[in-house]
């Protein structure tokens, strides 16, 4: 039998930076988020609640296009590092784009899509950490 979706993908390794530590998958996509300008990022550690990944993180984009050239510039990114091909979906109308990076999956939004949603309050017994503020 095939390994399902998550199990191919939990076999994601951590990068190494330029001084030869490893960098924890988390931390690659919460630098490349940061880079992009991505707006409140929150993440939210599924440790314990689901089999599914370890952290997820949300984040906004101010538009479809950004939503979409965030999601591009992590997917590369994600690749360039070596951690593997992270699965992905919603990328054609950038409103939610999911990218499962294995132990980690993210979820980018536009700010009224978020709103609606409001994945962060369905999986959080906790106050999700969040990251940063509004960029404006």
């Amino acid at each position: 039998m095939a390994p399902s979706a998550h199990e191919a993908s939990a076999s994601v390794e951590p990068s190494s930076n330029d001084q030869g530590r490893t960098l924890p998958l988390e931390d690659i996509i919460l630098a490349r988020l940061d880079d992009d300008k991505a707006q409140d990022i929150v993440s939210i550690d599924l440790k314990g609640k689901s089999p599914v990944a370890d952290t997820m993180i949300v984040a906004s984009g101010r538009s479809h296009r950004h939503v979409g050239a965030i999601a591009d510039h992590l997917l590369r990114a994600l690749k360039d590092a070596g951690c593997g091909k992270a699965r992905v979906e919603g990328l054609p109308n950038c409103d939610w784009v999911l990218i499962d990076a294995g132990d980690v999956i993210v979820h980018l939004f536009r700010p009224e899509v978020r709103t609606f949603y409001n994945i962060e309050k369905i999986w959080s017994v906790d106050a999700p950490h969040r990251i940063s503020a509004n960029r404006g």
